[in-house]
């Protein structure tokens, strides 16, 4: 009977190596569709934040009013971040533009000074958009007119809306083949210990005391599999921030921890319910059916 054990356990090591490599290439598939969609997220973030609110100022008015419209755009909610542009600088952003210099023709400049406000993320859609600019607009002691590329936020707004939905869709359907798969993978591994788990309810062990062992292997099995997919997913993290180095500014080291903690999560938990699944399964099954 113990040799029988012996060689059974033997029997079992390259399953658990072949486990844990399935579940190391789910798991980094996994990672990998994770990284993209937080990529994909932020630079949809980042995008929508380059949107520029024009605020318009109306001429001969005083450097007080400059001041307390500076503070108030300051105040909302939705600044991300504003720059005022004065005459002068209107100037010399019309002639970097490749325009001509009006100074011939004109005595004055025609510019005049205004406010470049990006939003935050969150309210660069259709509706926020028109209503920030109808509260501007009633700064009209200061504000001139107010304009903002309506076309581009509504097409954005649209256009990332479809595409989050299909992301979504894509990710739940890719997590549900991944969790089958690895269900799969763990129990292929589990069916070479048909007979020990089988010899010990024999010999009078409880579920338990033969569940324990397996639960613990699961555990580690599940996190060694999630440690070399996310090691490997740095690595091409890596590489790919040195060819494309845009990507390390989309990079939000926050969220990343969170993917990769999930990851482990994941590992363990599919690994957990895999193997104890299968116990169960051998443990009701008769001898002859293990054959």
């Amino acid at each position: 009977m113990a040799q029988f054990g012996k060689g059974s356990a033997k029997r079992s090591k390259p399953s658990y190596f072949m486990a844990i490599l399935g579940v190391t290439i789910v798991l980094f598939f996994v990672g990998i569709f994770g990284w993209l969609l937080l990529n994909a997220r932020q630079y949809t973030e980042e995008m929508k934040e380059d949107v520029k609110v024009q605020v318009f100022l109306k001429k001969n008015i005083t450097p007080q009013d400059v001041e307390t419209l500076k503070a108030y755009i300051a105040a909302q909610p939705y600044t991300k971040s504003y720059e005022y542009i004065d005459q002068e600088a209107a100037k010399q952003r019309w002639l970097k533009s490749g325009e001509s210099d009006f100074k011939e023709l004109l005595e004055e400049n025609p510019l005049p000074a205004s406010f470049d406000v990006n939003m935050n993320s969150a309210y660069v859609h259709r509706d926020s958009v028109t209503q920030i600019k109808t509260e501007l607009e009633k700064q009209n002691q200061v504000v001139e007119s107010v304009q903002y590329p309506a076309f581009v936020v509504e097409k954005m707004t649209s256009s990332v809306r479809v595409g989050l939905i299909v992301f979504a869709i894509l990710a739940g359907i890719f997590c549900i083949f991944s969790i089958v798969l690895i269900d799969n993978t763990i129990r292929l591994a589990m069916y070479s210990n048909r007979f020990i788990i089988k010899t010990m309810q024999m010999v009078g062990a409880t579920r338990g005391f033969i569940a324990r062992p397996m639960t613990v292997r699961a555990i580690v099995n599940g996190t060694v599999s999630a440690l070399i997919a996310i090691a490997i997913i740095y690595v091409v993290m890596m590489l790919s921030e040195h060819f494309l180095p845009y990507l390390a500014d989309l990079r939000d080291n926050g969220k990343l921890l969170l993917l990769f903690a999930f990851l482990v999560i994941l590992g363990i938990s599919i690994s957990l319910f895999s193997t104890y699944r299968s116990v169960l399964k051998y443990l009701k099954m008769k001898l002859d059916d293990l054959y």
